[in-house]
C-alpha cells in the first residue's frame, strides 16, 4: 500500500480525523471509507494534484473555506527518477521538484500559521536515507530530500518553544510503489532488501509526537546515515554511484 496510506492507517488507529489527498478520487474515496469504518474516525477526501503549480494553494484553500483545523499535516507526496540526467525527461524532473520540494513547503507555509497562533500542532515532512547523501544517476531526487531534511530540521528548531514540532522522516528502502515510478528496477539498489511500510509509519509517528526531529528507522539506516560524517564526501559519493549505477 506504501507510507503514505499507512501513515493515515496509524493515525486513523489513534483517533486522529483525517484529510486525504491524493490525485485518484475512486482510490482515495476507498481508503477514506475503510478507515472511516475500522476506526470510527471522519476521514475526508481532496482531489488535488499536488505536483500542478497551484496544486497545494488549492488544497489549502480548500480547507479554510470548510473551516477545518489542521494540527497534524502529514507531508508525504513525493517521487524518485533514476538515470543520467543527460537522459531524464526535463519536465518529469521539474514536476517531481515541484512535488517533492514546493508543495510540501506551500503547504507547510500556508497551515503553519494556524497552529503557531493555537499554539499547538506536528508536522512531519517524509524524506528518505538518500537525504544524507549525493545520488548519481539520481542527482535531482537526492537533492530535493536533501533540501527535506534540511527544510526540517531548521524549522523545527525555529519553531522551539511555540508548541509547534516538526520532525523529519527517513527511511530507507520501503516496500511501495516507489521503484516502479522511479525506474529504479534497472539499478543494482533494486537487490537490497525493503521492509514492511506499516512498522516505518509506526516509528514515524511515535517520533513526531515524541518530539523527535530526525526520524531514521532501522538500525542499518542509522548507522548508514553516519557515514558522511565519518569519510570523505567524494568517496561516499563513490560509494553510492556503484550502488546506483545499473545492473550490467
Amino acid at each position: 500500500m506504501g507510507i503514505g496510506v499507512d501513515l493515515a492507517t496509524v493515525l486513523a488507529e489513534r483517533g486522529h480525523d483525517l484529510i486525504l489527498v491524493a490525485r485518484s478520487a475512486e482510490k482515495l474515496q476507498a481508503v477514506a471509507d475503510r478507515l472511516s469504518k475500522a476506526h470510527g474516525v471522519t476521514a475526508h477526501v481532496l482531489v488535488a494534484d499536488l505536483a500542478g503549480s497551484a496544486g497545494a494553494d488549492a488544497v489549502a484553500d480548500q480547507v479554510a473555506a470548510r473551516g477545518w483545523q489542521v494540527d497534524v499535516l502529514i507531508n508525504n507526496a513525493g517521487y524518485g527518477l533514476f538515470g543520467p540526467l543527460t537522459e531524464t525527461d526535463a519536465a518529469d524532473e521539474l514536476q517531481m521538484i515541484e512535488l517533492n520540494v514546493t508543495a510540501l513547503y506551500r503547504l507547510t507555509k500556508r497551515l503553519l500559521p494556524g497552529m503557531v497562533a493555537r499554539r499547538r500542532g506536528w508536522i512531519m515532512n517524509v524524506a528518505s536515507t538518500a537525504a544524507f547523501f549525493s545520488g548519481p544517476f539520481m542527482a535531482v531526487y537526492y537533492a530535493t530530500k536533501n533540501f527535506v531534511l534540511s527544510f526540517s530540521e531548521g524549522l523545527a528548531e525555529e519553531l522551539d518553544g511555540t508548541g509547534v514540532l516538526v520532525s523529519c522522516l527517513c527511511p530507507g528502502p520501503t516496500k511501495s510503489g516507489f521503484r516502479q515510478r522511479a525506474g529504479t528496477e534497472h539499478s543494482k539498489l533494486t537487490s537490497r532488501g525493503q521492509v514492511e511500510s506499516y512498522p516505518v509509519a509506526v516509528a514515524g509517528v511515535d517520533g513526531l509526537f515524541g518530539g523527535q526531529r530526525v526520524v531514521v528507522p532501522g538500525l542499518k539506516n542509522r548507522v548508514e546515515t553516519l557515514a558522511p560524517r565519518l569519510l570523505p564526501r567524494r568517496m561516499i559519493t563513490r560509494i553510492v554511484r556503484g550502488a546506483q549505477e545499473a545492473k550490467r
